[in-house]
């Protein structure tokens, strides 16, 4: 196994953090002030995560700190020993490679479905729409960003990123909460048998027999 030292590439880490804000700033370009307080959080988030894939590894360090001989690996500060479930895992290339199968299709996942669903906002141009990746979740632009944090917490999960991953999302679970006090206003009946119907973020995978 390699055992070089697998940090401080300060260029991979801003490389890595201005493509996912490309990702994401795509298809979730704030406008409101409530909305950039998410996003700021997000950004946060983003910058904490890649920091200490590429650059420090802070949660490493102190989990070697802590663990001493017990940590389950000889060489922690490698790249794919930085990776904790395959640390967990003796640094196993089998779980290394589950790792990032997993959470690839987790991000581009959500990518796509982020993709989806702005296309399908921006094709109606204000009206409701209740159609396709709408009928089977109401957020599905939230969903996609969902899978995106998944994926990139079974890719790299740190101390930061999973105290505030629950933080993150429960910031946009309430700015969805509050875009719909407003969807309701604007569409009435319309919205309310809609939201009745189909789940705000898990979708529905079978429609039901009626519809």
């Amino acid at each position: 196994m390699n055992t070089d030292f697998g940090y401080g590439m300060w260029p991979a880490a801003v490389f890595s953090i201005g493509l996912v804000f490309f990702f994401v700033g795509s298809f979730m370009l704030p406008t409101r002030r409530r909305e950039w307080r998410s996003m700021g959080l997000f950004a946060a988030w983003i910058v904490a995560l890649f920091t200490e894939m590429y650059g420090i590894p802070l949660t490493i360090y102190a989990l070697t700190a802590l663990l001493g001989r017990a940590y389950p690996v000889l060489n922690p500060f490698t790249h794919q020993n930085g990776h904790l479930l395959v640390a967990l895992a003796g640094g196993s290339i089998v779980v290394w490679a589950f790792v990032m199968l997993l959470s690839s299709v987790l991000f581009f996942g959500g990518v796509a479905v982020m993709a989806r669903g702005w296309r399908l906002i921006h094709m109606v141009q204000g009206d409701l729409v209740t159609t396709s990746l709408y009928s089977r979740t109401r957020h599905p632009q939230y969903l996609g960003l969902f899978m995106i944090i998944s994926g990139l917490l079974v890719q790299w999960p740190t101390i930061i990123s999973v105290t505030m991953a629950p933080l993150l999302i429960w910031s946009y679970v309430r700015l969805a909460r509050r875009e719909e006090r407003e969807l309701e206003t604007r569409f009435q009946e319309a919205y309310l048998t809609y939201k009745a119907k189909v789940p705000a973020f898990i979708p529905r995978m079978r429609r039901r027999p009626s519809e």
